[in-house]
């Protein structure tokens, strides 16, 4: 062996003994001292290593558990840290590994109620000394081949929130291969870890620290929301009942120049999710929520999701009494306890953030297809006295090409339940900016009964039933002029309404349709035709005249009186005013129409009915004025026919107006209230037929009314304080003719520009006048009647006589033709006798009869031959004295006074004559006798001569008048009813 060689063998085989030695034995123990001897001054809890191992031959080093903090709390820890060097470390310039392997790591993140963090309280780091700021400089070279940490746990646990928040992953699991900082070093990352509450989260790609950026996947699996909640919680004062999320979304990430963050293929899956408010009540409730195919751009700022997919939303709102919406409230109270809590510094530092924001580049997201299927909204107002509540449900909505610029139209399509049995459908194009719609509208079924509560405050009216169908075409434009544009067809059906202080119907109809309907904003309001079939209403007139209409209305509270303008104070230019909306209806038609009318100020009350209504109206025009043709029929109580026709200019009906109303057969014991109220008496029996022409030219008035009245009864008499003080029943019969009908004409004409000129005021003071003028000069009437001038009120006789003469018989004969036209009047005529005119002719009369009587007695006894009877019988002249004394002394029941015994006979016989005639000339008897006479010529002349019935005819008590003497005398006629 040369010299010097076995030293030389010596040392190379000692030196890797004591290298080894070295390295597996001194090195590793003394390393472990050190690290326990110093832990204590960079560490500020408990902190020990329990084992180092390294082997110098292969560079492999390993550290066995590691703890920082108290044992059971560690808060930093692992098992084992394995990393292995690799020897061309020496050539190539930079740190390269081989692997490096961290196993069961443990490390606790926890955020005090400061915001402090534990591992930065967790290590003493000696503060450094104040140098001036240099360059960043190279990174140090390094690059692994493969890191790996396995068995992972982490736990998060942050204070701040109001409700802590805590998180553990127990399963954590990464994996990078290639990492390096050289330039364009890419490593391929992989990462799996799983919690109890956190859900699964799976990170899988590239990334490169120089420059630093990484791209691949990310999925997060059944995430609880409840864990990181309170954060939201804060924010917003939701309460989360249930709640899970899963996310997935391939993605770039650079962090080189700024932040930059691009995701593809994302999806995002919320199922369940339930929020509830603070005090319990439930605010939203979602089976399922997918977005699909979406793309995120940060620097663009821009988003894009090809599909959302929402299933069985269900959601509350309500708007509260003080008319803002809860979910709004809720927010304004967490804003309100933010201000208190002195988070002032925050809310400038969010307000300067949003004003950064309104500063850069807007948003933009971009949704492909939305669809929302068997949602539901439970919606309330408590703003009206009685809560309104609203179901909308089950819900189908879906968008299509939606873009939050607004620029560009997307496709909306609604298709929802409303309540129990309505439904709405919304199809069509909507933009945002600027605002643009074009949508066609489907209701139907739609209950108007919610409106209740609206309308209660306005009119005491109950909403009983009615349904909403309508199919509409609405094309919305904004701008600086609204354009809005409504065409389609719209039907009310079943409405009902109730009076709800009488609990009676108020109006009501089957259906009522607009056909053709075409709206323009503030321009016209088209309709080709309404139709309202089965119609209702109720008209009634109260014990104090006031109408069921008028104490329907809720009087509002009264209006402040307006301010009148300062002085001296400028005066904003006034807008010119617009026209009116032109309205234009092309008809209307009623079918099968119905009212009911009382009058409770009456006593007994009166009702009528009208039923089987039906017709058109004509075209109505607010903007032309040309006339609408009318063409109603309908009944009165059933079965009186009633119509109404002709045409009128409906929006101005002074300026023309051309209508002819019509009842006919009306039954007028339903007008027996008003009889007995202004007449004073019931009507028994009638029916009434009225044809009312009315004519307006320009505001000038031309109205016929024509009154018929058939076969009418008074009835029994009724005490009225406001019946008229006239012979009703005589003007009855007086209006009647030969066929029991009255028949009154009651021409009208008139300035209805004058505000003093009333229409019906005058009809019933004309109808008051005729029935007063009638009743109190009924022979001029019944005279009238027959073309004749004549005083039918009376009959004139010759004195002393009961025959009539020439002049009375024609008179008798027109009054005997006027009552064949009266049936119901019957003649009561008075006998009349005057003593003066009559007196001496009567007397006279008698002495002539009772000469021819005695004188018809004494032939009678001397057997001569006589006539059948005295009154053909001549007295002689010379017979007559002797006569004469036996007159006197029979008739007057005394003797002749003495003084006569010495006259001649023709003294005496001018004494005694003259004596029987003065006693005579004072007969109440033959007065009475000539009376009876008179009144039974006139009616055996009216009853023989004319033909009047006999029973039509009353003789009255006789009277004696005072006629002078010589003087015709007149027997007064008077008229009465049956």
């Amino acid at each position: 062996m040369p010299k010097g060689l076995k030293p030389t063998l010596a040392t190379l085989a000692i030196a890797p003994a004591l290298y080894g030695l070295l390295g597996f034995l001194v090195l590793p123990g003394a390393a472990l001292q050190v690290i326990n001897r110093q832990l204590p001054r960079f560490v500020t809890q408990p902190a020990s290593l329990e084992r180092l191992e390294f082997n110098p031959f292969t560079l492999e080093l390993s550290l066995h558990r590691l703890r920082l903090g108290k044992a059971g709390s560690e808060q930093l820890a692992f098992e084992r840290l394995y990393g292995k060097l690799q020897w061309d470390s020496l050539w190539r310039g930079h740190l390269h590994l081989a692997e490096v392997h961290l196993e069961r790591p443990q490390v606790a993140v926890l955020f005090d109620r400061r915001g402090g963090l534990n591992l930065t309280r967790l290590f003493k780091l000696p503060a450094s000394p104040d140098k001036p700021e240099e360059p960043a400089g190279e990174p140090f070279p390094l690059r692994l081949d493969r890191l790996r940490l396995s068995g992972g746990q982490v736990h998060f646990r942050d204070l701040r929130p109001s409700v802590p928040v805590e998180a553990r992953y127990d399963a954590l699991d990464l994996e990078l291969r290639q990492l390096g900082t050289l330039p364009d070093d890419s490593a391929e990352l992989k990462l799996q870890a799983s919690g109890p509450n956190a859900g699964r989260i799976d990170w899988s790609g590239q990334l490169s620290l120089m420059p630093l950026r990484s791209s691949g996947r990310l999925d997060i699996d059944q995430a609880s929301l409840h864990t990181w909640w309170p954060y939201v919680r804060d924010a917003a004062p939701l309460e989360l009942e249930d709640g899970t999320l899963s996310l997935s979304s391939d993605y770039r990430l650079e962090l080189a120049d700024g932040l930059r963050l691009r995701l593809q293929n994302a999806a995002l899956k919320l199922a369940p999710l339930a929020l509830k408010a603070p005090d319990g009540r439930p605010l939203a409730r979602l089976q399922s929520l997918e977005a699909g195919n979406a793309a995120l751009d940060l620097d663009k700022r821009q988003l894009s999701i090809g599909q959302v997919l929402g299933q069985g939303l269900e959601a509350w709102a309500a708007r509260e009494a003080d008319g803002e919406l809860d979910w709004q409230k809720l927010f304004a109270s967490r804003a309100a306890e933010r201000s208190a809590n002195g988070e002032k510094g925050k809310d400038k530092k969010e307000e300067k953030a949003a004003k950064n924001a309104g500063n850069s580049k807007p948003w933009q997201i971009r949704l492909a297809e939305a669809r929302l299927r068997g949602s539901r909204l439970h919606l309330a107002d408590r703003v009206p006295e009685q809560d309104v509540e609203l179901q909308v449900g089950p819900l189908d909505l879906a968008l299509r090409d939606f873009d939050s610029l607004g620029q560009t139209p997307f496709r909306l399509e609604l298709d929802s339940g409303i309540d129990r049995e309505g439904r709405l459908k919304a199809a069509g194009q909507v933009q945002v900016s600027p605002l643009a719609a074009q949508l066609q509208v489907d209701t139907r079924d739609l209950d108007l009964r919610p409106a209740q509560a609206y309308i209660a405050p306005f009119i005491r009216l109950e909403l009983r039933n009615g349904q909403l169908d309508s199919a509409l075409k609405i094309d919305l434009k904004g701008g600086e002029k609204l354009a809005l544009q409504v065409d389609g067809r719209a039907t009310v059906k079943q409405l009902h309404t109730l009076d709800t202080l009488k609990n009676r119907d108020f109006v009501k109809w089957r259906q009522l349709t607009l056909e053709n309907l075409s709206y323009r904003h503030g321009e016209q309001l088209g309709i080709e035709r309404i139709v309202l079939e089965q119609p209702y209403a109720r008209f009634i007139v109260n014990e104090d005249l006031s109408t069921n209409v008028s104490e329907l209305l809720i009087a509002q509270g009264e209006q402040q009186p307006a301010q009148a303008p300062q002085k001296n104070t400028a005066q904003p230019a006034e807008k010119p005013a617009r026209p009116p909306l032109g309205i234009h209806i092309g008809a209307v038609a009623i079918r099968d129409g119905s009212a009911n009318f009382a009058d409770f100020s009456l006593n007994p009350n009166f009702a009528a009915a009208i039923q089987q209504l039906n017709g058109r109206i004509g075209s109505l025009d607010n903007r032309r004025q040309k006339p609408a043709t009318v063409d109603v029929k309908g009944k009165v109580d059933r079965y009186a026919p009633v119509s109404i026709k002709g045409s009128l200019t409906p929006f101005d009906p002074l300026e023309s107006l051309d209508i002819t109303t019509r009842f006919q057969r009306v039954e007028l014991t339903t007008l027996t209230p008003y009889s007995g109220k202004f007449a004073g008496y019931r009507i028994r029996k009638g029916r009434l037929n009225l044809d009312l022409h009315y004519r307006i030219d320009k505001g000038q008035l031309n109205a016929e009314n024509s009154l018929v009245l058939e076969q009418l009864q008074l009835g029994e008499q009724v005490d009225s304080p406001d019946a008229v003080d006239l012979p009703i029943r005589l003007a009855v019969a007086l209006l009647k003719d030969s066929q029991g009908r009255i028949a009154i004409d009651l021409p009208l004409k008139g300035d209805l520009n004058n505000p003093e000129f009333r229409v019906m005021p005058i009809v019933w003071q004309t109808l008051r006048n005729l029935v007063l003028r009638t009743a109190q000069a009924p022979f001029k009437f019944i005279a009238g009647l027959v073309d004749g001038e004549a005083d039918l009120s009376q009959v004139e006789f010759r004195p002393g006589s009961s025959e009539l003469d020439a002049a009375a018989r024609r008179n008798l004969d027109l009054l005997g033709k006027a009552l064949k036209e009266r049936p119901q009047l019957r003649l009561e005529v008075e006998g009349m006798s005057a003593q003066t005119s009559d007196g001496p002719l009567l007397a006279e009369q008698r002495l002539e009869r009772e000469y021819r009587k005695l004188y018809y007695s004494i032939l009678q006894r001397r057997g001569e031959r006589v006539p059948a009877s005295a009154d053909g019988l001549k007295v002689p002249e010379g017979k007559k004295g002797p006569l004469l004394e036996g007159i006197y002394r029979s008739r007057l029941k005394r003797q002749p006074p003495e003084e006569w015994s010495g006259l001649d006979k023709k003294r005496r016989a001018a004494r005694l004559r003259e004596a029987v005639l003065t006693d005579w000339a004072d007969s109440t008897l033959l007065l009475r006798q000539l009376a009876q006479a008179r009144a039974t010529s006139i009616k055996a002349y009216l009853v023989e001569q004319v033909g009047l019935d006999d029973q039509r005819i009353y003789q009255l008590d006789v009277g004696v008048s005072e006629a002078p003497a010589g003087e015709r005398v007149s027997v007064p006629l008077q008229l009465a009813s049956e």
